[in-house]
């Protein structure tokens, strides 16, 4: 019988014989290879090879006393059967014949590559990466294995890892028998990463399920670091439409703390590996450039458009991927289907949202849009596990694969360390509950607490809040909304939730709000970065100088994070149309940000002051304008997300749209240029006087009824005092709203509504149905239930029209 097959002679249909991993790598070597893909040769010992060891002796017989009739939760019996089972496999050893034909494939490896071939020697499950469940992880790994003694020890303790506590409850909990999973063992040369990076990417995003994107980490140094969870990674998100079109983009880079990683060790330990600190230029750049990045972009596009032709179905993917700093080349060193987000009904959207907000104790990284509530339990070891209770919260610096037993009971989790593709993110994921990873300080911060709430609902931050807040989950069937005649649009700022708010049912983005992304994302007033020497305040500065650090132009930070964020949510709802509104931020929320005092104004009403086109042209912003202008200059003409729309908020006067819309040629953005559309807020009374010499000038208007019942009423909207003046259904307004949306109509140009008013007022949302809005934009938390009563309002005005 052949014990060893190399990667060129095994395929996906051999699964049963080397399992999931290695029948993975082989069709990745046999088919993706020739195509250019980078994948490094080796060679697998098959299940049967397993099946000899388990036939030495009296070895399957003492295996099967030590496992029957224990129970996989009780975590300190789980782990006495664990211990006994891996000594009993070990101790039988490997059969001659097996061996003799290990070492040969070793040797012929080295013939490829070498007297200095090191080679990781990694477990095959035979019912692993399916896409039902993924076994991953469940079995060990040894790298850096170099000699054919450290081969033949490694390749025993693989065989006996079958039976590591992790793999035996997983096992259980899958509802498999504990001899019906064999083992393969994958032995493969090893790729330099330690010399450079390494990391994970999927093929959709992990954390809402969208699948336009090739979602990227990398870490410094070998990949077990990341898996394990002990260091946070820098992230890179790829569109996958464009990218296709030939418009490679970076649509969005997070960079990681990266505070340690894992290198070559020499022979003389076992490990052949050790973990050490990196230097402070690592931490603070990237493990990527951005040709690495689409270099590894395109690999996936290949890997999963031959998976999903193999399966007959979109097959999203999870690729292992390794930087040789000796050639500098990328390779792929692992693939196997998806087995998380990409299984969650689509149909079904389930929104988490807070009533309130509370105290915050920890921040870190997301990981799947949930909330949960319970007690905090510190978890530093195996050993403590035993007084961990179902609901509670599990906080711990890190998790290992020995603890899936109790995390399954877990409400939440939350880490120290870590990135979105850990060992408790990815056991989050499948468990169906929240995470967040990465907090840094969390097993201090929640020590003492009795209860907490963990939010993972609030965008790519994850919280957790001192005590049990309120919460509401919203479940929607999408087949059962049909699209009403009205477009239904929906108000957007944030990025982070851009991907999961595409899910819900709608026409696109009718009012993509800059202002949150400054705030959040750039956090500094755009001036006080052109000019840091105008900053008056010593601490503004120096927080300026942190926050631009890898930057040869200060401005380019504002350009970058500015299109980062626009960028995405134009992704997210590609190719529905996204109409971006140029800042409309007022000179006391302009001075809030770091060092807007220094260039701000002080006004006695802001609302009715600096703000919106008044500013693009004038000294004191103009240079802030064009960095704006370039950020969407980059994002439509670089990005190619031509579906983004442009809109002027404010505008009073024409000769201020003629000296905004020239200022906006000047700077690229000229009107129809590239299909580029200019939209204008409808929200000062002289723009619907005008409405028909506005036309002129732009595609279409949306209605600002904020700001328009605030100019027709003559009501502060910020002032408390004369609130009860406010309403948007005084007839007045209501006027207001009839004469634009015909004159609109009138000029053949687009009428929408960007506001509360519909949502908040049944009868506002009547009035411009009947009125034959084009368009009606609203917030996420509302989409749903308004687009349901404006369906009911044309069946009925379509009854009434037949009748």
């Amino acid at each position: 019988m052949q014990y060893v097959r190399f990667f060129e002679e095994i395929g996906l249909k051999d699964l049963p014989l080397v399992g999931g991993k290695n029948a993975s790598l082989g069709e990745l070597y046999r088919e993706l290879r020739p195509q250019g893909i980078r994948i490094p040769n080796g060679f697998a010992i098959t299940a049967d090879a397993y099946q000899a060891v388990l036939n030495q002796g009296n070895t399957r017989q003492e295996l099967e006393r030590v496992l029957s009739g224990f129970n996989p939760d009780q975590v300190t019996e789980l782990a006495e059967c664990g211990a006994r089972a891996r000594e009993i496999l070990y101790a039988a050893g490997l059969p001659a014949t097996l061996e003799r034909e290990i070492l040969e494939a070793y040797r012929r490896l080295g013939e490829e590559y070498g007297p200095e071939l090191s080679v990781a020697v990694r477990s095959s499950a035979t019912a692993e990466d399916l896409p039902q469940a993924s076994f991953a992880g469940q079995q060990e790994t040894y790298l850096n294995i170099q000699g054919e003694n450290a081969l033949r020890e490694s390749c025993r303790h693989c065989f006996a890892s079958l039976f590591t506590d992790r793999a035996i409850h997983y096992r259980a909990r899958q509802g498999y028998g504990q001899f019906e999973v064999a083992l393969s063992i994958g032995v493969m040369k090893m790729v330099r990463s330690d010399l450079a990076s390494s990391g994970v990417l999927f093929t959709l995003d992990t954390e809402s399920g969208f699948r336009d994107v090739v979602f990227i980490t990398a870490a410094w140094g070998l990949g077990e670091t990341l898996v394990q969870g002990q260091v946070e990674p820098d992230e890179f998100y790829v569109f996958k439409p464009t990218f296709k079109q030939g418009y490679p983009a970076v649509l969005r880079r997070r960079r990681g703390s990266k505070q340690i990683k894992m290198v070559y060790s020499g022979t003389s330990e076992p490990s052949g590996t050790r973990i050490q600190e990196t230097t402070e230029p690592e931490r603070e750049g990237f493990c990527l450039t951005d040709d690495e990045i689409f270099v590894l972009t395109e690999y996936a596009l290949q890997v999963e458009a031959h998976y999903s032709r193999r399966a007959g179905e979109d097959r999203p993917m999870d690729i292992e991927w390794a930087k040789d700093g000796l050639d500098g080349h990328l390779y792929l060193v692992q693939a196997r289907p998806e087995t998380v987000a990409s299984r969650k009904p689509r149909h079904i959207l389930e929104e988490f949202h807070l009533k309130k907000t509370g105290t915050p104790l920890a921040r870190g990284r997301a990981v799947g849009n949930r909330i949960a509530t319970g007690s905090p339990r510190i978890i530093r070891s195996v050993e403590s596990l035993a007084g961990f209770q179902t609901g509670d919260i599990l906080v711990s610096e890190i998790t290992t694969p020995d603890w899936e037993p109790v995390m399954k009971r877990a409400a939440a989790i939350v880490t120290d360390q870590g990135g979105r593709t850990c060992h408790a993110a990815i056991i989050a994921r499948e468990l169906g509950i929240p995470a967040i990873v990465g907090t840094g300080e969390a097993t201090t911060q929640l020590r003492d607490r009795k209860a907490v709430t963990v939010s993972c609902a609030e965008g790519d931050e994850g919280v957790v809040y001192d005590g049990i807040l309120p919460f509401e989950v919203r479940r929607t069937d999408l087949q059962a909304v049909p699209r009403p005649k009205t477009r239904i649009m929906v108000n957007l700022g944030n990025p982070d939730i851009a991907f999961q708010t595409s899910f819900l049912p709608n026409d696109g983005v009718g009012l993509a709000r800059m202002e949150f992304i400054i705030s959040s994302s750039i956090r500094a007033h755009p001036l006080a970065l052109l000019h840091p020497d105008r900053v008056i305040d010593a601490r503004d500065r120096a927080a300026l100088t942190q926050l631009v650090r890898g930057y040869d132009r200060p401005g380019d930070f504002f350009v970058e994070r500015l299109a980062q964020g626009i960028g995405t949510i134009a992704a997210a709802f590609w190719p529905k149309p996204v109409v971006v509104r140029m800042s409309d931020f007022k000179s006391n929320e302009y001075a809030s940000l770091l060092g807007g005092r220094s260039f701000e104004p002080i006004e006695e009403n802001p609302m009715l002051g600096f703000r919106g086109a008044s500013r693009y042209d004038h000294p004191s912003y103009r240079e802030g304008f064009a960095l704006e202008c370039a950020a969407m200059r980059r994002v439509r003409e670089d990005w190619g997300f031509e579906n983004v729309v442009l809109m002027i908020p404010f505008v009073r006067r024409l000769e201020e749209a003629d000296r905004i819309l020239a200022r906006m040629a000047d700077l690229g953005l000229a009107r129809g240029q590239r299909g580029l559309r200019l939209y204008a807020m409808c929200e000062v009374p002289s723009n619907v006087i005008l409405i028909d010499e506005f036309a002129k000038r732009f595609d279409g208007f949306s209605i600002g009824s904020n700001d328009l019942t605030q100019l027709t009423l003559g009501v502060d909207r910020d002032s408390a005092m004369v609130a009860f003046e406010y309403d948007e259904r005084d007839p007045a307004v209501l006027e207001m709203i009839r004469q634009a949306v015909l004159g609109c109509r009138r000029n053949g140009i687009h009428s929408g509504l960007c506001g509360q008013a519909p949502s908040d007022y049944p009868e506002m949302a009547d009035f411009l149905i009947q009125l034959g809005i084009d368009s009606v934009s609203l917030n996420p938390d509302t989409l749903v239930s308004t687009t349901l009563r404006v369906l009911d309002l044309e069946k009925r005005m379509q009854g009434k029209d037949a009748g």
